[in-house]
């Protein structure tokens, strides 16, 4: 294990069920086996679904805490995994919605992936921020004033005082994960 990005700490976000598995475990395993501390969050807390695709459910996850009990002061970075269920999920809830404004508002690093940029929208915060995602968000993007989408497999912009990270699919975790812990390093 390397030890990077000892001393940095990571939130992940999740609904309890419809997490696309691969971008919730696969940043985690790169984040840690760098040396972060990342922490699960859930709505309810405890045990996650993890799906591929949307119908085939695959291993549960255990989340550490409540997205309520999470406070944006605690990390250097947000990620925000994909999975329509989970996104459309966090999306309605006030408290990811809480924490995604929380991390901008601080100027820290947001990291959204596939779908969950639809949180990005519910939280007001994509204005002025050029993203990329699962194509279909991509005119929901542009509807809440995006300053635009780009079909690329990770896409960093820095308007408005803070960065904002995102990734189209499972195939651009590769390039997620090294944007997220290049971010780290620097947070």
């Amino acid at each position: 294990m390397s030890n990077q990005l000892q001393g940095k700490r990571v939130l992940v976000i999740t609904a309890n069920t419809g997490i696309e598995r691969d971008e919730l475990v696969k940043p985690v395993q790169a984040l840690q086996g760098l040396g972060a501390e990342v922490v699960h969050a859930s709505v309810e807390g405890g045990t996650t679904q993890t799906f591929v695709g949307d119908t085939e459910k695959d291993t549960t996850v255990r989340s550490n805490q409540k997205l309520a009990d999470a406070k944006a002061s605690d990390f250097h970075l947000l990620v925000i995994p994909g999975g329509t269920v989970n996104a459309d999920t966090l999306r309605q809830d006030k408290d990811a919605q809480r924490l995604v404004k929380e991390f901008a508002d601080a100027g820290k690093t947001v990291a959204a992936i596939c779908h969950g940029p639809w949180l990005l929208i519910d939280a007001g915060v994509v204005k002025g921020k050029t993203l990329t995602s699962y194509p279909s968000v991509s005119t929901d993007l542009k509807n809440a004033g995006a300053a635009g989408w780009v079909d690329q497999e990770v896409k960093e912009c820095g308007a408005n005082g803070w960065t904002l990270i995102t990734s189209r699919t499972p195939d651009d975790i590769p390039a997620f994960n090294e944007a997220i812990a290049k971010a780290l390093e620097n947070a």
